[in-house]
This record gives structure tokens, C-alpha cells and sequence, in this order.
């Protein structure tokens, strides 16, 4: 009995030193580590928000939401191009990444959904809203024109998760050492793998470092693992679809090169929304909205000037 527990002794200790040493978030996430960060902040009823505005007070309101974990700064070059434009722009960062806080809840579209609500709330805008979102931001987006048509004039997608979502691999669901696994092999290799992205990673040397920032508060994979879950199931063509119903205007926007949500997937959120308006960007992968910034944001402002006010 004495070998057994000193083996099992060892093991914990091993363990316990391994998820130390793998394991990114090592600070808390409060108002003194968000002291001289650039945004502002709102508390709404799940946590604090980190946001940013920019553009005429008097613009029409377009609301940026990114996707699975990059924070807002994924719409900087469309946030400069439609504030010059005279667009009235607002990003943030979702609940568990970036400077938004990470509670401890189920990341599934009705936190999502209430946190756009009640930030537009916060900032008290009524009139009709133009929405974007990339990646899980079309789902985000998507749900939301679904559920409140009144309050959004047009959505933009740009590579937006499609399909059925599938549940990855089934150790990181495992109870009790799941989330363990996830926090030491999935976690500590999520920065470097942003460049998958990209076709020519090399054009942003900073991208990882700048993912980086938010890994080290405590909370972040947590959150991930809890989207991923969560996402399980979900079937994005009947959320598409329903936004065709409610009759959202909507651009497509899909880089042929994307390896993250493949191009061919592009086929079926066209089924679901016969009307949208398709543009494939060649010369692009996940991110079109960066690697051929100047394309996406003109024809995102040529999609936004036919809207009526």
C-alpha cells in the first residue's frame, strides 16, 4: 500500500508540474491589469466588456464581432477603412478572450447573443444596426439577425463557420480530465497556430505575440473548451436560413485559400441564403478582411452604401 500511494504520489506531483509549466494564465483578470489598455470598458450582467468605438458620433452604427479566439483587433484595417468612410464602428472583445472577462458559464449563443443586446444597450443605440462577423462571428451574427431582425439592417460574413459542427476530439469532453488535457496540449499551442490562417504568414510577424496577451489571464481556455463544447451540434444552415426569412440583407465574403473554414463550405451558406451576395477572394485564406484588406473593405463599403438608412 505504501509503494501504491508513493506511486500515485509521484504521479500527482508530476502531473500537477507538468500543468504548471504548460499551462499559459498565470494572472487575474481585473481592473488594475486593465489599467492604460486601449478601449473602454462596460460592466454588463455576465462581466466586463472591453470595447472600442470609433468614427463619427453621427455615423451609421456597424457592429464588428470576431470570431473563435483572435479578440477585436482582427477588424483593425476595416475599422480604419469604415471610420474614414464615416461609419460609426463598434468592436469588442467576447466574453473570455481578449480584456472581456471570462465567467463561469456556458459560452453557447445565448451569452453571445445577450452580450451584443446589452452592449448596444449600454451605448444606447436604437436605430438599425449594420452586423460583420468572421469566422464564429458569422455564427454570433447570425444568430442574432435570426432572433432581433428589427434591430439589424444588413450583415456582412466573412468565412463564417458553416456546416454542422462536429465534436473535435472526444478527450477534451473526457470528465475532470478533459479540461486538463485541454489546458496543457490544446492551449499552450493555440498563439503559433493563428498562422494557419494566413497564406503568407510571414506578412504579420506580430500576430502570435499579440494572441499571446490574452492567454496569460486566467479563464481563457476555459472559455475556448467551453465554446468548442458548446458549438457541438449546432447547425449553422438553419441559422443562415433563418436569417434569409427574416429578409437581412447579406454579402458573402470567402478567401478561396481558407483551410480553416474551406472555401467549399461556402456552397451551403449560399443554399441557406440564396440572396446573399457572393464575392470569393483570391489570393486569400481565413482571413480575407487582412490579407487583401483593401479588396474586402471596398466592397464591404459598396455593400453597406446600398443599405437605406
Amino acid at each position: 500500500m505504501r509503494r501504491i500511494a508513493l506511486v500515485i504520489g509521484i504521479v500527482a506531483v508530476a502531473l500537477a508540474g507538468f500543468y504548471f509549466v504548460r499551462n499559459p494564465e498565470r494572472a487575474t483578470l481585473d481592473d488594475a491589469a486593465r489599467r492604460g489598455a486601449p478601449g473602454r470598458f462596460v460592466r454588463l450582467s455576465d462581466g466586463v466588456t472591453h470595447y472600442d468605438i470609433a468614427g463619427p458620433d453621427t455615423g451609421r452604427t456597424i457592429l464588428l464581432v470576431h470570431g473563435f479566439s483572435v479578440p477585436y483587433y482582427i477588424w483593425d484595417s476595416t475599422t480604419a477603412a469604415l471610420a474614414g468612410a464615416g461609419y460609426r464602428v463598434v468592436r469588442y472583445d467576447e466574453y473570455g478572450r481578449g480584456l472581456s472577462d471570462r465567467p463561469n458559464v456556458a459560452y453557447g449563443a445565448d451569452l453571445y447573443d445577450r452580450q451584443i443586446g446589452e452592449l448596444l444597450d449600454s451605448l444606447k443605440i436604437t436605430d438599425r444596426i449594420d452586423l460583420a462577423g468572421v469566422s464564429m462571428g458569422g455564427s454570433v451574427t447570425g444568430v442574432y439577425a435570426g432572433r432581433h431582425p428589427k434591430r439589424v439592417r444588413s450583415l456582412v460574413l466573412v468565412d463564417p463557420v458553416a456546416g454542422t459542427a462536429g465534436p473535435g476530439p472526444a478527450m477534451f469532453g473526457w470528465p475532470l480530465i478533459g479540461s486538463y488535457l485541454w489546458q496543457t496540449l490544446a492551449v499552450p499551442t493555440m498563439a503559433s497556430g493563428q498562422a494557419s490562417d494566413f497564406i503568407e504568414p510571414s506578412r504579420f510577424p506580430d500576430w502570435a505575440d499579440r494572441y499571446r496577451v490574452q492567454m496569460r489571464y486566467r479563464g481563457f481556455g476555459r472559455a475556448l473548451n467551453s465554446s468548442r463544447q458548446t458549438r457541438v451540434g449546432m447547425m449553422m444552415d438553419s441559422v443562415y436560413e433563418r436569417v434569409a426569412k427574416n429578409a437581412v440583407p447579406v454579402m458573402l465574403v470567402w478567401g478561396t485559400a481558407d483551410k480553416t473554414v474551406p472555401f467549399s463550405m461556402s456552397d451551403g451558406v449560399r443554399r441557406a441564403i440564396p440572396a446573399a451576395e457572393f464575392h470569393p477572394i483570391e489570393g486569400a485564406a481565413h482571413l480575407p478582411i487582412l490579407e487583401k484588406a483593401q479588396l474586402t473593405d471596398s466592397l464591404i463599403l459598396a455593400f453597406l452604401a446600398k443599405q437605406p438608412r
